[in-house]
């Protein structure tokens, strides 16, 4: 067994669903009964991302299995004079486990900066979530060759108040922006390439790079998610359209294992 495989078995796959602005109460319960069955006993981390209404049914769902709950966003202070806005302390006394942070759409619809990603990530540590921080270019930016800056910038920014000790306890999302919704999907290669280097550069910081697990996402299906996470550096998938399926999802987790 290679280097990179041996680092690689310490990782168990992690798998999220991100439903976005999907699912009522009543359709989140009837995915999950169906879904719940068919990943018993799989060795992934299974993580569904349902929306703010749907988290109490879903986290009461999930209570006695072993898929856990994640939240699309959170603020990054505890309270305060914040309307609509939901803070790491309320994500857990909900029963959330983790919380997705920079999510393109969070970023190109809503303007979230990496300043604020760089107040957000340390307090979901603080809280007891776990970040699922989310990074990739634009088309523009891998047309010109830059994928390693962009990503670079992103995660020096908004890691740059995460101590080395913590980044392992982040999970990072590789996600292309012109693969997500697009139908287009990185190569299992150009996936690899670009979550190696994230890996690399997060060890230069003193993470503990062989414990950190990193994702693609960006147009998963069952019809590419093993050779995606066949790649020595690929541990799971960030799923947006084909998460809101559950024999469609379940296939997926079934192709990580």
């Amino acid at each position: 067994m290679g280097a990179s495989e041996r680092e690689r078995s310490t990782r168990a796959p992690y798998i999220a669903a991100n439903w976005k602005m999907h699912k009522t109460v009543a359709q989140a319960v009837q995915f999950l009964d169906e879904l719940l069955p068919r990943v018993e006993g799989t060795r992934s981390e299974v993580v569904v991302c349902p929306p703010f209404t749907s988290l109490h049914a879903v986290v009461e769902r999930c209570r006695q299995g072993a898929v856990r709950v994640a939240a699309q966003n959170m603020h990054e202070a505890d309270s305060g004079a914040y309307t609509g806005e939901v803070s790491g302390s309320m994500l857990v006394d909900a029963g959330v486990h983790a919380v997705i942070l920079g999510h393109s759409e969070r970023r190109e619809l809503f303007g979230e900066t990496d300043e604020a990603l760089a107040s957000k990530v340390p307090a979901a540590l603080e809280a007891g979530l776990e970040p699922i921080l989310c990074v990739g270019e634009s088309e523009e930016a891998r047309d010109a060759r830059q994928t390693e800056a962009v990503l670079e910038r992103q995660l020096q920014a908004d890691l740059a108040d995460v101590a080395a000790a913590a980044l392992a306890g982040v999970v990072i999302a590789y996600e292309p922006i012109w693969a997500i919704g697009t139908g287009r999907t990185a190569t299992p290669w150009q996936a690899q390439e670009a979550i190696a280097f994230i890996r690399d550069m997060l060890r230069e910081r003193g993470a503990e790079a062989d414990r950190l697990r990193i994702l693609y996402g960006g147009s998963v299906k069952p019809g590419n998610a093993a050779e995606l996470m066949a790649q020595a550096d690929i541990d799971g998938a960030l799923v947006g359209g084909a998460s809101l399926d559950p024999e469609e999802f379940a296939a997926i987790v079934e192709a990580a294992t």
